[in-house]
Parts: structure tokens; sequence; C-alpha cells
């Protein structure tokens, strides 16, 4: 029998229309609800959506919302409430629970955005986490970074990804991240862990994994965050076998063991140390951002946005995933500011990269730069992959030497 879903979100961000008709495509029935009006949607979203509700206090008000909702729906019943953004989860959870659907309740949502509660599972589970201390105030702030130490990390207790996040080498730079956090409330201080940072992605139906994923940062996001010159990449490892890795795997595992999660995508960042050692970073029940999913579907050939509607709907994953190719995004940062005026070294990617190339998602000449600062994909992409983990290493490389956008 078809299911209904309601999608929270349906349009935003870039990816989310694409999880939309991985769900249409698999036989719902796909209800929409967003802040926003339904004529911002994008195409595809709204092609693939049945019914649509706009709900301007979606994210501010849920009681309200839920009443809204609830005369929306009127006699149709839901299987099932889902929201890949992280803004949304404790929203969806809360929905789940006022509507009796069944899915992740606010309990366990509340552990996969709130940093602190995450951490105290997970060491009582036997998962080594950094050390951390919680900070309301900049007192709370200076006595955490006593009990932690030096170097420390400044970042949300509900974040996501490296946004408004600082590393302090001494006690000017923890001033510096104060005067910069004034409109964040509560915030997470925690021993930085010198290490490569990878990714840990899953898409699990039944409480097991079906499908996992193994990225690699470079440089780390905090690094990148910081350097405007800086052209980041997001990699996807073949070999994700590599006896290297199998500490984050373990670990990974025992992460959503012990957050008892279900159902759906799933998003771990982990740091390797240089004696071997895999170390907790954070976990989130959501896809990864910045295209990663695309990097996932180039390495295999397959739709993954399909892939986790079954599991989402059915508790089943029927893919056959072979792991073809390392993949790569690169994210370009014009020089300058204003609109972008020129793109150079295009055709030389184009000539060396050939067919390792699989997208490219350029500002336009005469279009805005974006604030890099709050993007992911700054002013746009490069995706490619090669069977080869150094050329593909070597090839991002020279995207993110090679190609240029000036703006003026």
């Amino acid at each position: 029998m078809p299911q209904t879903v309601l999608m929270i979100t349906p349009g935003y961000p870039g990816e989310m229309p694409l999880f939309t008709r991985g769900l249409s495509e698999q036989g719902a029935t796909v209800l929409g609800v967003a802040n926003g009006p339904a004529h911002e949607l994008p195409e595809l979203a709204k092609r693939h959506l049945a019914d649509y509700l706009q709900v301007p206090d979606l994210f501010t008000d849920t009681p309200s919302a839920i009443a809204q909702l609830r005369r929306w729906l009127g006699a149709r019943t839901l299987d099932r409430v889902c929201c890949l953004w992280e803004p949304g989860i404790e929203v969806a959870a809360q929905i789940r629970e006022a509507l009796g659907v069944p899915g992740q309740s606010y309990e366990q949502a509340i552990r996969f955005r709130n940093k602190d509660l995450m951490k105290q599972a997970l060491a009582e589970g036997g998962v080594r986490v950094p050390h951390h201390a919680v900070a309301s105030s900049a007192a709370e702030v200076w006595a955490a970074a006593e009990q932690v130490g030096y170097p420390l990390i400044i970042k949300p207790i509900a974040g996501a990804g490296s946004q408004d996040t600082f590393r302090c080498d001494d006690a000017a730079d923890v001033t510096r991240a104060l005067a910069q956090l004034g409109h964040i409330a509560t915030v997470d201080v925690e021993e930085f862990i010198d290490g490569e940072e990878y990714t840990f992605d899953t898409i699990c139906a039944n409480g097991a994994i079906e499908y996992f994923h193994i990225g690699f940062y470079r440089p780390r996001p905090l690094v990148a965050r910081t350097n405007e010159w800086i052209s980041p990449q997001t990699l996807s490892y073949k070999h994700v076998d590599d006896p290297r890795l199998a500490g984050g795997r373990a670990m990974g595992a025992r992460v959503l063991e012990v957050l008892g999660y279900e159902r759906g995508y799933t998003h771990m960042e982990w740091y390797l140390k240089s004696d071997g050692e895999a170390v907790f970073g954070e976990v989130a029940a959501r896809p990864p951002g910045a295209r990663t999913v695309d990097l996932m579907n180039f390495a295999s050939d397959v739709d993954l946005f399909r892939g986790w509607a079954e599991a989402e709907l059915f508790g089943t994953f029927s893919l056959d995933i072979e792991r073809k190719y390392n993949a790569a995004c690169i994210t370009k940062r014009a020089h300058g500011q204003g609109r972008i005026q020129r793109i150079e070294g295009l055709d030389r990617i184009k000539a060396r990269c050939g067919d390792a190339i699989c997208a490219i998602d350029l500002l336009p000449v005469g279009a805005p730069r974006r604030d890099w600062k709050s993007t992911l994909l700054s002013d746009g992409y490069v995706t490619l992959r090669h069977p080869d983990w150094q050329t593909t290493m070597d090839l991002a490389d020279f995207v993110g030497t090679d190609l240029h956008l000036y703006a003026g």
C-alpha cells in the first residue's frame, strides 16, 4: 500500500529536492512543509510533491506549527516524517510524537543535536570522545578552558559543520572567540584533537547499517573555514577496507548502536591521530552536505537518493554497491568582492581531467559572489573521480591551484 510521507523543507538545502524525488520514485505520496511560499520551491521539488503547506513559524513555534499541520492534513494520515536538514531534526521528532508517526523520538533527536548529551552517552558507551565542558557564559568558558587545557575548540552545542567554531591556543584566542560568540547561548569547549579528519556516513534500516561511506577532508574544515584562499576538498574513499580506517569504522558502528539509530541517513566526523587512535568528533541524524551524496553516487554509479528512500519507507536496501572510484568535490572561492568578472583555467582543467570530471557548477560571469563564510559550496565546485587514490588527489589539487574565479 502506498505510504504518505511528510517531507520537511523539501526544497532546501540544495540536495533536498533530490531526496524528495527519491521518496516519490519509491512510490510514496510526498507532502511538503516549510516556512517559505510554494512558488519559491525548486521545480524538481514541486514535481514530486502531492501537496505543500507553508508554515512561517515552523522552526520558531512548534506547537502552533503542529496545530496548522493537523488542520491541513485533515483525514490524511502519515506513515513517515522525514527531515534531512540539521535545524529541523528536533522539529521532525516533535511532529512524529504529536501525530503518532513512527521514527526517531524527540529524546533520541536531542542526543544527536546536543553535543554535550551526545558525548556523555557515547563516553558511557565506551567511545573515545574529546575531553569537553559546556559553557553558557564567558566565566564558564574560562573555567572550561582551565579544565580542558590548550589547545581547545569552542563551538555551538547544537551547531552543524564548522561554522562559529574556533580553535584557541591560548587565552588571547579565547578572548577573540568570545567577542564573536555573543549570539550563541551555549557552547561546547573541547579538547583539540590533532589529526586527519574523516567522515563515516551511513544509511540504516531496522537498526542495521546497510550502506556506509568514508570521506576525507583536505584540509580540516576548521582550517578551510579560516583561510579564504583555500579551495576545500571533500574526498570519497574507494578502499574502505584500508586497515588505517578500521578504528573509525568500528567506532562509527558503536556510535549508532549506543545512540539507538534505527532508520535513515547519518553523518559522523572523526579524527585519526598520528599514533593510529580514532577519536570521535560528532554525529548527525542526516546526510553529509556540500554535495557529498553526489560523491557517493559517482563512486559507485548508483542513486542513493532512491536508496535512502527505500530504507526510510520499507526498512530495506537493495542497491548493489560496487566501489569503483575515489571521488572528490573541490569548492572554489572567487578572488575579490562583488560580481564574477571572469573565470580562468577551466579549459586547462577540462583538458587534463577529461573523463574524470563528473560535474562543474560555477557561478556564471555577472553573478554576485557568495559569502564564503556562510556557504560550504562557496562560489561553485568541481567534482571528479578516478580509480587510483593518488591520481584523484593530484587532479583535485590541480583544480584547486589552476582554476580561478575573479570578482570585482
